[in-house]
């Protein structure tokens, strides 16, 4: 019996030092590789996209001015360009705060978000809709520092009483003033004050 005792002490022994010695050969490994790969900087500089200062994944921006959030972002992918100053977000959405507590609420294929301005210019199936209306629109430009969206893009725009269509618009987030231009056509129904 002390015999047994004896061999499997040995055994376990022999084990563990196996054990430790896969280990440190494992962290050997991935230290040495980790040194390859920082040795070589353009292995490293191939993960981040070309042009771009930083790439990430799902990301929120929130703009703030005295203390009262103005709008907030979503998106899936984004990629700063330092020297241009801009941030380009890939499916994205944005939620505009109104001052009498309503939502404004913008999705988009692609935006590109000026870091030294927070102003935005978003392109490819460009929705703007809140409670009352629903734009549509291929471009569509935010101008922060006044509260103000322009397109000169070919705009749809609908709501539960009217369908209008205009080649630009205009529309003030402060005096919820909007302005059509150019071959704007529009249906509406009985009862609509303008």
């Amino acid at each position: 019996m002390l015999k047994n005792t004896a061999f499997f002490n040995r055994n376990l022994k022999v084990f563990l030092l196996l054990v430790i010695l896969a280990i440190l050969g494992v962290l050997t490994a991935i230290f040495a590789d980790y040194r390859r790969i920082l040795s070589k900087p353009e292995k490293v500089m191939a993960l981040i996209e070309e042009g771009a200062s930083i790439s990430v994944g799902k990301i929120r921006q929130t703009a703030t001015r005295n203390g009262v959030t103005e709008w907030s972002l979503e998106s899936v992918s984004a990629k700063y360009l330092n020297e241009k100053k801009q941030a380009v977000f890939q499916d994205l959405s944005v939620i505009f705060f109104m001052k009498d507590n309503k939502k404004v609420y913008l999705t988009a294929n692609e935006g590109i978000l000026k870091t030294d301005s927070n102003d935005i210019e978003v392109t490819g199936n460009v929705v703007v809709k809140n409670e009352d209306y629903n734009l549509k629109t291929e471009k569509l430009y935010y101008e922060h520092e006044k509260r103000i969206f322009s397109s000169k893009s070919r705009v749809e725009i609908s709501g539960s009483t009217f369908d209008l269509a205009a080649d630009s618009v205009y529309f003030d987030l402060n005096t919820n003033r909007t302005v059509f231009q150019g071959s704007v056509k529009g249906a509406f129904q009985q009862n609509v004050a303008l």
